[in-house]
């Protein structure tokens, strides 16, 4: 699915949440060594991005759109759907 084809607030979540996450990211230190954010700006993030899923959870449920997309790369291999494996292969021989 492309960008154009999300609204303009679902545009803002996901930008939003991309920058969170990278705020998170950058700032993330070795366990036992102090964090630099305090911990009300590290449940401020948290709870920031807890509403935005719930947020992009109900705007996928007014467009009947699936939450588990999964990003793939252009050159990669297709989903090919179920894959059936018979019970006789699992036997032990």
């Amino acid at each position: 699915m492309s960008e154009t084809e999300f609204s303009k607030e679902e545009q803002i979540l996901r930008a939003v949440k991309r920058v969170l996450t990278e705020v998170i990211k950058d700032t993330a230190t070795e366990p036992g060594i102090k964090h630099p954010l305090s911990e009300n700006t590290v449940n401020g993030l948290r709870d920031c991005l807890i509403l935005i899923s719930q947020r992009e959870q109900e705007l996928a449920a007014e467009n009947d759109r699936p939450m588990d997309m999964r990003p793939q790369f252009k050159d990669g291999p297709k989903p090919q759907g179920d894959v059936v494996v018979p019970i006789e292969s699992l036997k032990k021989k």
